[in-house]
């Protein structure tokens, strides 16, 4: 598969009683088009930090992204972040908050009326149309911010913790909506999580992390097949990929405390168990 993102030795730092603190150190991987990777971790291992810079909101100090064969030195049409907030415009219906994005890109304005139509169909917001974000729900308001996301057309989604802050009933539905919309699409998805479940249902691929400064530590590659349902999370297949992860972060988390063990490769790809 063509690799169409690259993060090549990166490492972020942030100022922090007058000296430089590395957020993320000597960072390195490709995703292929049409891949979708989640980066997983616990909290303040830079995952956040990591995502910002593919979508150039934030700097390296060193090392480089290459997306689209073009090194990211900012925001680019070819990317579109997805916050956990739902940054909808208070002001803006769900409707002219989707015809923004079209604003955005110079779409010509007699083609709105059927692009935000069809977004807010693929999204289950048809019928809150003309709503204002403060009579949505926390699911409503992201169903909209990610019709939104769709409307700029980029080929990579950045999403931030998108469900973080929604019921577990919502997210579960929020998680298989994006499913769906990536089934269709292909877009190529980068989606930051601390949830191992959620990681093991959405993604191709997860990018273990751990934290002081945040490193890749593992790349798993998930190999249920697609595509996946709410069915998939009760079955013996999950269970015994969940499990693969724990190991693997367990394992991780021994070595932290035990640096004198013997050091494994830094990027691990880890083959699922016969069961």
């Amino acid at each position: 598969m063509e690799n169409y993102l690259e993060v090549d030795g990166v490492t972020i730092s942030h100022s922090r009683d007058d000296r430089l603190v590395d957020a993320v150190r000597d960072i390195s991987f490709q995703i292929a088009r049409g891949e979708f990777v989640v980066l997983l971790g616990p909290s303040g291992c830079g995952k956040t930090t990591l995502l910002h810079a593919i979508g150039g909101l934030a700097s390296s100090r060193l090392g480089r992204i290459i997306c689209a064969g073009r090194e990211v030195n900012g925001p680019g049409p070819e990317r579109v972040m997805v916050f956990q907030e739902f940054s909808l415009f208070r002001w803006r219906t769900v409707r002219s908050n989707v015809e923004f994005a079209l604003e955005c890109n110079h779409t010509a304005p007699s083609k709105f009326n059927k692009i935000v139509n069809d977004l807010l169909k693929q999204v289950g917001m048809e019928e809150h149309a003309d709503v204002f974000p403060d009579r949505l729900s926390g699911g409503m308001k992201q169903r909209a911010a990610i019709a939104r996301a769709l409307a700029y057309d980029a080929d990579v989604l950045l999403m931030d913790e998108p469900f973080g802050a929604l019921d577990a009933q919502t997210r579960l539905n929020m998680q298989t909506l994006l499913l769906e919309i990536w089934e269709r699409s292909k877009k190529t998805v980068v989606f930051v999580t601390h949830d191992v479940d959620e990681a093991l249902y959405l993604a191709d691929r997860i990018l273990i992390m751990a934290a002081s400064p945040g490193t890749i530590k593992a790349d798993y590659r998930v190999t249920a097949s697609r595509p996946r349902r709410e069915e998939f999370l009760l079955s013996e297949e999950f269970v015994r990929l969940k499990r693969q992860i724990h190991d693997a972060i367990r394992a991780e988390d021994f070595r932290n405390r035990n640096p004198d063990v013997e050091k494994f490769d830094q990027v691990v790809s880890l083959a699922p168990h016969n069961s």
